[in-house]
């Protein structure tokens, strides 16, 4: 069974930065995309950044591109997300997430933790 444990999260001042770890067991993370989605109070989820499996290829939100970076440690079957100058609209919970063979999109996936939780005052 796959298991995803999100680690990282906290309070930190505009301009901060953090980074975010996802523990996977039950999965060789290097052969599926691993993604970081997140949801702010009230609002849906958004999709954040994805690193697939085999090309090691990424992806990131319009929002968090320059300032976040997302990378993969398959030793340790880890995922990580880097977050640089941070802004008070990325208060959010962070959630890391991977899917089966065949999940097109992160909504598709099937597989998430139990989320870390980002706090950016001003």
């Amino acid at each position: 069974q796959v298991q995803l444990v999100e680690s990282g999260g906290g309070l930190v001042q505009s301009g901060g930065s953090l980074r975010l770890s996802c523990a996977a067991s039950g999965r060789t993370i290097s052969r599926y995309a691993m993604c970081w989605i997140r949801q702010a109070p009230g609002k849906g989820r958004e999709f954040v950044s994805i690193i697939s499996g085999e090309s090691g290829s990424i992806l990131y939100a319009d929002s968090v591109k320059g300032r976040f970076t997302i990378s993969r440690d398959n030793a340790k079957n880890a995922v990580y997300l880097q977050m640089n100058s941070l802004k008070p609209e990325d208060t959010a919970l962070y959630y890391c997430g991977t899917g089966d063979v065949g999940a097109l999109t992160w909504k598709q996936y099937d597989y998430w933790g139990q989320g870390t939780q980002v706090t950016v005052s001003s």
